[in-house]
């Protein structure tokens, strides 16, 4: 897919991936002979990118001697304490070799099955409403609020629910400047929509799929292993 304005990524990845392994890191992962980080990078690559930015933790020494695809656009920049200190310094890097009104798409090392087709849906839909945007899902199962004995409070409607996923997609000064305000004052960043709500950016919803899965917990390589098996037949 051509577009008219510069499009960049960003990967964060250099996170411990606790709740997945205490020794091993979900990105660095094997599947079909290539790592989690791999098949996530190859993917954002199927879009017409200027470049992509993996933020990585200051002693990993793997990330560098994979191969990716336009392994020339690859670039590297030291991650942080938390995702959203990996995300800045991400955008702190390219605000040295991108323009302000770029388009940056923040996308989770841990998601190697999001498709080409809604990638491309949410590029043109941001672009096309001058706006961020992020995928995500309605909200399918009953959802309980359970108090701290295990109990059921009450059941909450799910009617305007909406799971978030990634890519996140807003302009470099825009998203950039919206992190600094809201690390600044103290507010809980949980992804790049959150910082951009904080400072009352308008953040529009693109219908993604279930199967773009994050890769938390070990049985979800699995998982994720049969999902690109099934997309790559």
């Amino acid at each position: 897919m051509k577009i008219q304005t510069k499009l960049w990524a960003v990967v964060p990845a250099a996170g411990s991936g606790s709740r997945f392994s205490k020794t091993e890191l979900k990105q660095y992962q094997y599947i079909q002979d290539q790592t989690v980080l791999e098949h996530t990078v190859n993917r954002l690559n199927s879009l017409d990118l200027a470049g992509c930015v993996l933020a990585i933790g200051e002693q990993d020494n793997f990330a560098k001697t994979l191969s990716f695809q336009n392994q020339n656009k690859i670039h590297f920049c030291l991650g942080g304490k938390e995702r959203v200190h990996s995300v800045l310094n991400a955008l702190i890097y390219l605000s040295e070799i991108a323009a302000d009104d770029d388009w940056v798409l923040v996308h989770d090392a841990a998601r190697p099955c999001i498709t080409q087709q809604n990638l491309e849906q949410l590029v043109v839909s941001a672009i096309n409403a001058d706006q961020s945007s992020i995928l995500a899902i309605p909200v399918r199962d009953t959802l309980k609020l359970v108090q701290s004995n295990n109990l059921i409070a009450k059941t909450v409607s799910r009617d305007l629910l909406w799971q978030a996923q990634t890519p996140q997609m807003a302009k470099l000064k825009t998203l950039k400047s919206a992190i600094e305000t809201a690390l600044a004052d103290n507010v809980l960043i949980t992804d790049e929509a959150s910082a951009l709500e904080y400072v009352n950016e308008p953040v529009q919803v693109v219908q993604g799929r279930s199967d773009n899965i994050k890769i938390t917990y070990s049985d979800d390589l699995e998982l994720a292993r049969l999902i690109l098996q099934s997309q790559n037949p």
